[in-house]
């Protein structure tokens, strides 16, 4: 059975527990680093969370794809994304 993903409340309270610091502590932190990481993942470089991951911007290609429905052929266009790679210390910890 699966269990429902951590609200933003939850993991603020767990932060705080952890790091022995106020709730009030703990959002300024959490919020201070999500402003960091989307700051970060629009460089060319990216944002790092050491030991969890990378955001990246990525550009997209052109290309074609299919219309599932009706199965006709059509162009996407290029686009830039943002992807997430998974850190080997991540993998490792929750693979292993």
């Amino acid at each position: 059975m699966a269990t429902k993903a951590a609200t933003k409340t939850q993991i603020i309270a767990k932060v705080a527990e952890d790091a022995g610091i106020s709730k009030v502590q703990a959002k300024a932190a959490l919020e201070s680093l999500v402003a960091q990481a989307y700051k970060g993942a629009k460089s060319k470089d990216g944002f790092t969370i050491p030991g969890v991951g990378k955001l990246i911007k990525v550009k997209r290609k052109a290309r074609m794809g299919r219309n599932p429905a009706t199965g006709e052929s059509i162009k996407i266009a290029a686009k830039t994304v943002l992807k997430f790679r998974l850190a080997k210390a991540a993998k490792d910890a929750v693979l292993a």
